[in-house]
């Protein structure tokens, strides 16, 4: 990891490390990204590049974000993921949350 890129990624860090003290949440990484899972499955990532929240939501809920202007499509590579959204706001409090909720998405799928 370089330099900008750990800057980047402490908003993220640091609510990786909150969260795996909290619950069962395990650190791995997706496409390139670091990334949170529980039971192996992945719920909320971080854009190595942007330092932004990236979360997996029901799909109603990321076109709810997205309208309101709080959250992006995710697409890598030109590819959306329907059920992912990326957050570019720095705001713990909602990352928080946001991570919370798509912990509980995943592990109640």
């Amino acid at each position: 990891m370089s330099k900008g890129e750990g800057t980047q990624l402490q908003a993220f860090e640091h609510l990786l490390t909150n969260m795996t003290a909290e619950h069962r949440v395990e650190r791995g990484t997706m496409m390139g990204f670091p990334c949170m899972r529980i039971n192996g499955d992945f719920f909320a990532s971080a854009n190595h590049k942007t330092g932004d929240l990236i979360v997996k939501l029901p799909k109603q809920r990321v076109a709810e974000l997205i309208e309101a202007k709080h959250g992006e499509a995710f697409a890598p590579a030109g590819r959306t993921f329907k059920e992912w959204v990326s957050i570019p706001s720095r705001d713990p409090v909602q990352w928080r949350a946001l991570a919370e909720e798509a912990l509980a998405f995943v592990a109640n799928k």
